[in-house]
């Protein structure tokens, strides 16, 4: 049985990839990382991680219903990286096919801050 590759793009497996940050077994190294991570769980869908690496201040202005359900309610594609700029800073393109089967992509310049040794998603701001 050939193991399921990861859905952040990355090429690799996902038991080696993101399941380990999914699962809470190692914090993702880097902002990089931790959007592939990201990107993943709104794929598998898992709302609970994507609340768990926003920005406990940030946490606020998103809840992990809503995030579960933007998962499910969308088929995602594919994930491609565009640009880190800096260490904190990630640009990436994300692909997916909306609820009504419309083919979309969002572009997004995705801020990161690391508070002991784990990465947070601060903010993003779409591009275009």
């Amino acid at each position: 049985m050939s193991e399921l590759k990861c859905p952040c793009c990355s090429g690799n497996n996902y038991e080696n990839c993101c399941k380990p940050y999914h699962t809470k077994e190692k914090n993702a190294p880097t902002a990089e990382a931790l959007m592939r991570s990201r990107y993943s769980a709104f794929a598998i869908p898992n709302g609970e991680y994507l609340i768990n690496t926003t920005l406990p201040a940030k946490r606020k202005f998103h809840n992990k219903e809503d995030l579960q359900e933007w998962g499910e309610i969308n088929q995602w594609i594919k994930l491609e990286i565009v640009s880190t700029p800096t260490p904190n800073k990630v640009e990436f393109k994300a692909f997916y096919i909306d609820e009504d089967g419309n083919q979309q992509m969002q572009q997004e310049l995705s801020v990161f801050q690391k508070i002991s040794d784990r990465w947070f998603y601060v903010s993003g701001e779409f591009q275009n």
